[in-house]
């Protein structure tokens, strides 16, 4: 696959655009990063993706592939010479996507309301977002990774929350270690590993990119 063209359209905040960069970093795929305007969208941006015109983008050979998940089950799926991320059972698989899925409907749209909300709205949030931490401990169990002892699926759709974690407790004046010890813990496991520390954002530069962002919305 030495000839193939791999170009990445993302903005460097996002969680999402962080797991297909860490998916491409375990497989060891080498790619072309664009990095987007989601104020003013690029041409390329809504030509590749008309539909969402959202980030990330994989465009693989001149095709595009949307939706940071079906990204990574397709980066799985193209580059089979390097450990696969999802299991091959079907039911382990299954659960993976579940899992993987849980993060998208509550870790982040939980997360996102700690620091767009105020007050009970806010408080509420706070609580569904531990709960769901603690779920997620749950699920993790003794083992040192989701994907059991290697990175795998689920863990490359929740370690880049990780950088955004400092935004929600300083916006939201809570402390996520005190609640989920475990969770923490695994976070700096993953960080241990060089495809992760290099695929994810400093946690501080998501903060003030977040203080800007409540500023644009007029939040502050």
């Amino acid at each position: 696959m030495a000839s193939d063209q791999v170009t990445l359209l993302d903005l460097w905040a996002s969680p999402f655009g962080m797991r297909v960069r860490l998916a491409l970093a375990e497989k060891g795929v080498k790619y072309e990063y664009s990095e987007q305007d989601l104020v003013n969208k690029s041409a390329l941006l809504l030509q590749m993706n008309p539909v969402h015109k959202k980030i990330p983008v994989l465009v693989h050979n001149g095709k595009p592939v949307c939706e940071s998940l079906i990204i990574v089950q397709y980066i799985d799926e193209m580059w089979k010479d390097k450990a696969p991320l999802l299991p091959s059972d079907p039911y382990q698989r299954a659960q993976s996507r579940f899992w993987a899925d849980f993060v998208d409907k509550k870790i982040y749209d939980l997360g996102r309301k700690i620091w767009t909300e105020k007050g009970e709205d806010q408080e509420a949030a706070k609580k569904g977002f531990i709960d769901s931490l603690k779920l997620l401990e749950g699920e993790l169990g003794d083992k040192p990774y989701f994907g059991g002892e290697t990175i795998g699926y689920v863990d490359i759709a929740l370690v880049p929350f990780y950088t955004w974690f400092y935004a929600y407790e300083t916006m939201g004046n809570f402390n996520i270690e005190a609640e989920c010890p475990k969770m923490i813990a695994y976070c700096k496991r993953c960080l241990q590993k060089e495809t992760v520390s290099k695929s994810l954002e400093d946690p501080k530069k998501i903060y003030d990119f977040v203080v800007m962002l409540r500023k644009k919305f007029g939040l502050e």
